[in-house]
């Protein structure tokens, strides 16, 4: 992102999040929280304005914006301050209120039942109008594609690879996932990241950043915490701290009770992959070596890499 698009996502959410004074504004300086490949995000005071992905296709963005805002997921989801995005150097621009994020130096604090209980009150919601697919796996895809453009021909990306190709269609975004598993209402890109207290600080606990949500399987939102967890980098207690309060809440993706993992395993097979696959596309552009969790995930790709055939083809019930 240019510097220039940084400073007028900084103007266009002081301006909103300032009403118009004759004199000098004493608040800091516009706060650049995240500026990504994926997208740029700039806070002013209760504002702020984010420049999503070059390439994101404004209906589909306006639908998701629709989605964020319609009254029946009140109390779920964060909704935006306007529903039309507006356009920065080309970029569509959308404005939400600030709200208080997970704080990551206290991992214990994490809000692990809140978002079970949040995923599983918005995959029970029936579709309330037409929404583009679930962007889950087609963002797995495209980090397969930033591994093999950063490190081309490196042996090293091999398990990864493999375990990529082990996948079903569905799940490498080449196809819908079953039609029973394909009209629910979806997040797409959940983790804790994703959620914050509005009003700031203290209120509830609300999904953020609907960049990827739309129809689709809903264990796909369970996906990443179930690979970090199959991965030995998510204490079994914590996870079952999420998995029992998404069921207690009546979530959809997985049964009420018995296996979880007929319907989780693919899906987070194919979180793991996407994370060894970024991994080894990061630590290139930063010219350095994979760090202690990003070799965890990669080595988790050689284990189901080395995967009977019987039991990496996946399935769903």
């Amino acid at each position: 992102m240019t510097i220039t698009v940084v400073r007028a996502l900084g103007v266009l959410a002081h301006r909103a999040a300032h009403p118009p004074t004759p004199t000098a504004c004493a608040c800091p300086p516009p706060e650049t929280l995240a500026d990504r490949v994926d997208g740029t995000v700039v806070r002013s005071g209760r504002v702020v304005a984010k420049a999503h992905a070059p390439g994101t296709r404004p209906t589909d963005l306006r639908s998701r914006l629709a989605l964020a805002g319609h009254p029946r997921l009140a109390g779920i989801l964060l909704a935006p301050l306007s529903p039309r995005p507006r356009v920065i150097d080309g970029r569509p621009v959308t404005l939400w209120p600030h709200g208080e994020p997970v704080d990551p130096a206290d991992p214990d604090a994490a809000p692990w039942a809140r978002a079970a209980a949040l995923l599983a009150a918005l995959h029970r919601t029936p579709p309330l109008f037409d929404l583009p697919p679930m962007r889950g796996p087609a963002k797995a895809a495209l980090a397969v594609d930033r591994m093999r453009a950063a490190r081309p021909g490196d042996p090293a990306t091999a398990p990864v690879l493999a375990a990529w190709r082990r996948l079903p269609g569905w799940a490498r975004g080449e196809a819908a996932p079953p039609a029973h598993r394909s009209r629910f209402l979806c997040h797409g890109d959940l983790h804790l990241g994703q959620l914050v207290r509005h009003p700031a600080p203290a209120g509830p606990w609300l999904l953020i950043d609907m960049d990827d949500a739309g129809l689709g399987d809903p264990a796909w939102d369970l996906a990443r915490p179930a690979a970090w967890y199959a991965a030995g980098l998510l204490p079994p207690e914590v996870w079952l701290r999420f998995l029992d309060a998404y069921r207690a809440a009546g979530g959809p993706a997985v049964p009420t009770g018995g296996d979880p993992w007929t319907e989780l395993d693919v899906p987070a097979r194919a979180l793991t992959v996407q994370a060894a696959a970024l991994a080894f596309a990061k630590s290139a552009a930063e010219d350095r070596d994979p760090d202690e969790v990003e070799h965890a995930m990669i080595d988790a790709c050689a284990r189901i890499a080395a995967l009977p055939p019987q039991l990496a083809a996946g399935h769903t019930s």
